[in-house]
């Protein structure tokens, strides 16, 4: 369960990340010369961390429970089943 939180938390890294992103041009401020015109204004990696742990707890939780009630089963998606039945 450990490595799948952990891949879960990787993931989320991902789905984290553009969120709350300004630029230096949003922020008020001038780009350094070289500079991405995308590229963040701060970043705030210890603000991210706890956002990206708390997103990652919440799917955990949801696959875990999944796992226990067994909500959606693996025969649920089984499409070459359906199309052989028919």
């Amino acid at each position: 369960m450990l490595a799948i939180y952990f891949l879960i938390w990787a993931f989320s890294v991902f789905l984290v990340l553009p969120w709350g992103v300004r630029t230096t041009r949003e922020a008020g401020g001038e780009a350094v010369p070289g500079q991405a015109e995308s590229a963040p204004h701060e970043f705030a990696l210890g603000r991210i961390a706890v956002r990206v742990t708390i997103v990652a707890t919440v799917i955990f939780a949801l696959f875990y429970a999944n796992y226990v009630f067994g909500w959606i089963t693996t025969d649920m998606l089984d499409v070459w089943d359906v199309v052989n039945a028919e």
